[in-house]
């Protein structure tokens, strides 16, 4: 990498920090090329993203973004899993380190919030964004389909009542 490609690249990750909601730090080591696309492809379908990382540059990266405390991590073969959703990128990582036990998950950081390895863990057993949202609408939905059914039962029990009078009507 010449001296214009490490700046292209620690501005892209910068920015990465600027607009991520929590990132989660791995070391890799002993992973092969395909567990690590495994992995990847797992992260993109959660929509989050893993990459591999320089320590250096990433160290530079970091000053001035909310995750400027996390520079003590990046020692080592390391890879950083980050997503918009505070929850994604930690529930792949620890759901695929439990798999593949060289996947080590060293922390992270929610914002200016730093988390060590157990803190990841217990983010990642949180219910997600799109969960939430869902539990949200069904719970907004619930009432409605009460309410429908208690002004639905009257006409019913009406309709039942007027039935069964025409009918002994006709019977007599």
């Amino acid at each position: 990498m010449n001296r214009d490609q490490k700046a292209d690249w620690v501005r892209s990750l910068n920015a990465v920090f600027e607009q991520t909601a929590a990132v989660v730090v791995t070391h890799y080591s002993g992973m092969t090329v395909a567990e690590v696309n495994d992995l990847r492809r797992e992260m993109r379908k959660a929509g989050a993203q893993f990459k591999v990382t320089k320590n250096r540059l990433t160290r530079l990266a970091l000053d001035g973004t909310p995750y400027q405390g996390m520079e003590d991590l990046f020692k080592g073969p390391t890879a950083i899993a980050y997503s918009d959703d505070p929850v994604s990128a930690s529930k792949v990582a620890v759901a695929y380190a439990k798999k593949n036990e060289r996947l080590v998950i060293l922390g992270g950081a929610m914002g200016a919030t730093k988390l060590d390895a157990e803190g990841v863990k217990q983010l990642a057993t949180m219910p997600s964004l799109d969960e939430l949202r869902g539990k949200i609408v069904g719970l907004l939905q619930a009432p409605a389909t009460k309410l429908a059914g208690v002004i639905q039962a009257p006409a019913s029990q009406l309709a039942r009542v007027i039935d069964a009078r025409a009918k002994q009507s006709e019977a007599a």
